[in-house]
């Protein structure tokens, strides 16, 4: 078993691949390891080598250790017991992790990561926000990436059934990207943890987040997409997921949005659908599946003339009811099939049978 510092100091060393990482572990202890920086030249190279020589690397460990301490920040060695397992099993694990908050490392079974995109629809973020509510309320963990959108959506929807949650973030602890976040983080951190495996300082550069989101997707048993566009990180959150062996579920969405893009080829080539956290639960074997019918709704219903689209603007004053329940009753709706969504943010109740004829 590695000491903390030692894999620390490893990870702060620049230039180390994660073949090279692996095959330094598998050479012996990793204190003699470093000791012997000089043996090891085929994986090193000569700057690493010159740091450990030269007790540089050994400084920076401290350094970073004495900082973290004084912010409030763990820092978590994959050979720890708080370790989240079934991300140490996966084939490049973190050597280390920044933790504010609280580890529950045997907590995989029950964790699901809900993603998509920055620039998410109204509706978008109402239903991964009922979505998130629903799993936690179940029980279950919801990790994502605090970003802007579905991501922000999900941790509120976990806060606000009072479940855990866990973000992972792109940049250092102290960096926080979005900082316009900070008050979403210190609820996570109370409710759960905010993680990195970058050290403090690290900015949010483009190359950290597919790292980030191989982390999310090793961290979980199963990936949901509620909304991304073709080019979204979300599907490098999905594509990691897959190469880990987690299930990759994803929210269908009206093709003509192009954040609906991502999400429905995942469906194409063979995600599991998700209409709600039913879905999800029974897709993990949590409750058996069960028949999903649309179930009228008078307050939004009545609100609609049938044959004739409205606004969301219209239905809300018609109805009653606040936004984001409307939002989030709409979108139900519309995947149970009662209620169509027209270009233009328009709906219109659906007739028996042979559907709605656009007029023109």
């Amino acid at each position: 078993m590695e000491s903390t510092f030692d894999l620390l100091t490893l990870a702060l060393l620049r230039g180390i691949s994660p073949r090279a990482t692996r095959e330094l572990l598998s050479r012996g202890p990793l204190a003699s390891t470093l000791a012997r920086a000089g043996d090891h030249a085929d994986l090193l190279g000569p700057r690493a080598i010159e740091a450990l020589r030269a007790g540089a690397a050994r400084r920076a460990a401290e350094a970073e250790t004495l900082a973290a301490r004084r912010l409030g920040i763990e820092i978590v060695g994959c050979d720890e017991d708080r370790y989240p397992q079934w991300l140490r099993r996966t084939c490049t694990p973190p050597l280390a992790l920044w933790v504010k908050g609280t580890l529950v490392p045997d907590e995989a079974e029950v964790s699901v990561a809900v993603v998509g995109s920055r620039a998410a629809s109204p509706l978008g973020l109402a239903f991964a926000r009922r979505l998130a509510d629903e799993l936690a309320s179940a029980g279950l963990v919801v990790v994502s990436g605090l970003a802007r959108g579905i991501d922000s959506a999900a941790h509120r929807g976990a806060l606000d059934a009072r479940g855990r949650t866990v973000a992972i973030l792109g940049s250092g602890l102290d960096r926080l990207y979005p900082p316009e976040n900070a008050a979403l983080a210190a609820k996570v951190q109370a409710n759960g943890a905010v993680v990195s495996e970058f050290p403090l300082g690290t900015g949010p550069l483009k190359p950290n987040f597919p790292r980030r989101n191989r982390v999310i997707a090793g961290w979980v048993r199963a990936v949901v997409v509620v909304e991304a566009g073709s080019r979204s990180g979300a599907l490098s959150t999905a594509r990691a997921a897959l190469d880990e062996g987690r299930d990759v579920m994803a929210v269908p969405g009206h093709p003509s949005e192009p954040q609906a893009e991502g999400a429905n080829r995942l469906l194409q080539d063979g995600a599991a659908l998700v209409r709600g956290a039913a879905d999800v639960l029974a897709e993990l074997g949590l409750v058996q599946p069960q028949a999903r019918e649309a179930t009228p709704d008078d307050s939004v219903l009545r609100a609609m003339a049938r044959d004739v689209p409205a606004g969301v603007d219209e239905i809300q004053q018609r109805s009653g009811l606040a936004l984001p329940a409307l939002l989030a009753r709409l979108s139900e709706l519309e995947l149970g099939g009662a209620v169509l969504r027209l270009p233009g943010a328009l709906y219109v109740r659906a007739r028996s049978g042979a559907g709605y004829t656009r007029p023109g």
